[in-house]
């Protein structure tokens, strides 16, 4: 069983830069988001869906300073390495690509198969959020320490629960991913993940991520190096 790319996942010091840094590099304004209040994080969201890539978006996230007003502080780290200094550190400076989350129906089977091969992707978790076309949930694979693995090539796993997906209520962005890269995933792991429509590689040269979309301002290629 092959998996597809869900969405791709841009960190952000906040959400007030993640939307200008979008708007001065892919030429629009992300649509809106939600709050995960497990997490202490909030986003914003725009569409990337292609014939390659159907129902996939961007999500551009970043620590909620409200969420603490509202609610307890995390009792664990936050997913996408939100709270390692390192990452801190580079998206102070600018938003950056981290990582791809990958749909699947089978988030245990393939968790399982992952660990069976020496990787440890973490324990699936289950969210839910509310959205203009009604409550989303799902499960995603996060680990205790909130770690990326392989600098962001693993793909993060998602199941979603329910026949409602946050794409098909999104307006036309403007964007459409044309490709996109993973370099550094081991070959045990891509025959585990078989994902559908991505270029991966087990060469770790170069950046993790590449992500190519045509825009309002031309072909734009993201990676995390940027």
């Amino acid at each position: 069983m092959s998996n597809r790319l869900d969405h791709l996942v841009v960190a952000a010091a906040s959400l007030e830069q993640g939307v200008a840094w979008c708007e001065a590099t892919l030429g629009i304004t992300p649509g809106p988001g939600g709050m995960h209040a497990t997490m202490g994080t909030h986003n914003r969201l725009a569409l990337i869906s292609t014939e390659a890539f159907p129902d996939s978006y961007l999500e551009i996230i970043a620590i909620d300073p409200e969420s603490s007003k509202s609610a307890p502080p995390p009792t664990r780290p936050r997913w996408f390495g939100l709270d390692e200094p390192a990452l801190r550190e580079r998206v102070a400076e600018r938003p950056r690509l981290v990582t791809a989350v990958v749909r699947t129906p089978l988030v245990e089977m393939h968790r399982w198969g992952l660990i069976n091969v020496g990787l440890h992707p973490g324990e699936p978790i289950a969210f839910e959020r509310a959205s203009p076309a009604g409550p989303l949930a799902w499960r995603l694979l996060v680990r205790d320490d909130g770690a990326l693995l392989h600098r962001g090539a693993l793909p993060t796993l998602i199941e979603w629960k329910g026949d409602r997906h946050p794409a098909q209520a999104m307006a036309p962005s403007g964007l459409a991913l044309q490709s996109l890269r993973l370099a550094g995933i081991p070959k045990r792991a891509q025959d585990v993940l078989k994902l559908r429509g991505i270029e991966v590689s087990a060469d770790p040269d170069g950046p993790a991520l590449a992500a190519s979309l045509t825009t309002p301002r031309g072909l734009v290629r993201l990676t995390s190096d940027d």
